[in-house]
């Protein structure tokens, strides 16, 4: 089967994948609350770990970060060009964002984008984990890691394998206009910075 006829097929499949939540299956099988109604109302790892602790929050980014790396990477083995798999990591997070399973209300699709980038190689995942980390651990405000993860991401790939680096700029590019909010409330001091539930179970 020719990349022509591929590339759209794996771009609605990218989405479909992408719009199964994971933090809404997560805090289902764990018995919390709809992450879409409690705490931030955003369907993501940071508001999980906010209402369900570290191990549910873990569960959540990975199968967050696997919903973009599966479709890019099996697209990369099918030989489909660069750009084209920038869209079909863009067509996951898009799935991640407005999910058509679960109301067309997702998340942020920064874990989704981060998997989508990984499969690049081992050193842009360290960098991006790296780095989103460090700001993490030194602000404690998961949206500026997360911006300034976006915003490093063209550089480390440009720097690590420069084929790669108009998709994933593209991919930085939804990152940041989906945390408009968020860069006005850190701008006026009014972020929330991130918290982990007392709740263990």
């Amino acid at each position: 089967m020719s990349t022509m006829v591929l590339t759209p097929i794996m771009i609605v499949a990218a989405y479909l994948l992408g719009s199964i939540s994971s933090a809404v299956l997560v805090c289902r099988l764990k018995g919390l609350p709809d992450p879409r109604g409690k705490g931030s109302g955003n369907p993501g790892a940071t508001n999980v770990l906010r209402i369900g602790g570290t191990w549910a929050a873990a569960m959540v980014f990975f199968f967050d970060m696997l919903k973009g790396a599966l479709p890019t990477y099996t697209a990369y083995l099918m030989g489909i060009d660069a750009i084209w798999l920038g869209v079909i990591a863009i067509a996951a997070c898009l799935g991640h964002i407005y999910p058509i399973f679960f109301g067309f209300k997702g998340g942020k699709g920064v874990a989704t984008a981060l998997g989508a980038m990984a499969p690049i190689g081992e050193g842009l995942a360290l960098c991006l984990m790296g780095t989103w980390l460090l700001v993490v651990l030194l602000t404690r405000y998961s949206s500026l890691a997360a911006l300034v993860t976006a915003l490093l991401a063209p550089v480390y790939t440009w720097w690590l394998d420069d084929r790669f680096t108009l998709p994933v700029a593209m991919l930085s590019t939804l990152i940041i206009i989906r945390h408009k909010d968020n860069i006005r409330r850190l701008l006026k001091g009014e972020e929330s910075k991130m918290s982990r539930s007392k709740r263990t179970k």
